[in-house]
């Protein structure tokens, strides 16, 4: 893994051991460099996948980012609740400073695909449900402007087809 600024690594895991020593000196550029964003995408992660979770909590915990989303597919429907939940709970499991009743560790919920799915919306409702977290962006396609807010609503038109 590596952080790369107009195709030139500028920070890789190779001289950082791993990534949340490169999500931290990713964040210190950003800093030096006065940038508002520093955008840590963790290349998937298992839920069920203990080291990468325990991995996850401590990017988490030793670099304590404003905001953590959850990122998962639309298209899955009820499974992506699934996903969410276990997820979040293996955070809260692996996170040294998440406290005795905490319920949720993930700030919000992006979905990708949405513009695809129609009967499943009701998934995406039901994990703003669960988590008490809102959905902060929808996927619409591969690129940054692909990247919506959720169209409250599309939602509740297709809810009622």
């Amino acid at each position: 893994s590596s952080l790369e600024i107009n195709n030139e690594a500028v920070v890789s895991t190779q001289s950082t051991g791993d990534p949340a020593g490169l999500a931290f000196e990713a964040i210190k550029y950003a800093k030096d460099r006065c940038f508002d964003v520093v955008l840590v995408d963790t290349a998937g992660r298992m839920q069920d996948n203990e080291p990468l979770m325990r991995a996850l909590s401590k990017l988490v915990a030793m670099n304590k980012p404003d905001l953590t989303l959850f990122v998962g597919e639309a298209l899955v429907g009820n499974e992506a609740v699934d996903q969410l939940v276990k997820f979040n709970q293996a955070l809260i499991d692996n996170s040294v400073t998440a406290e005795a009743g905490t319920k949720s560790i993930i700030d919000g919920i992006l979905l990708t695909k949405f513009d695809c799915i129609d009967d499943k919306v009701g998934a995406a409702i039901s994990m703003t449900y669960i988590t008490g977290q809102p959905i902060v962006f929808v996927g619409t396609g591969q690129q940054y402007p692909d990247l919506r807010s959720l169209n409250v609503k599309s939602v509740v038109t297709a809810l009622l087809r």
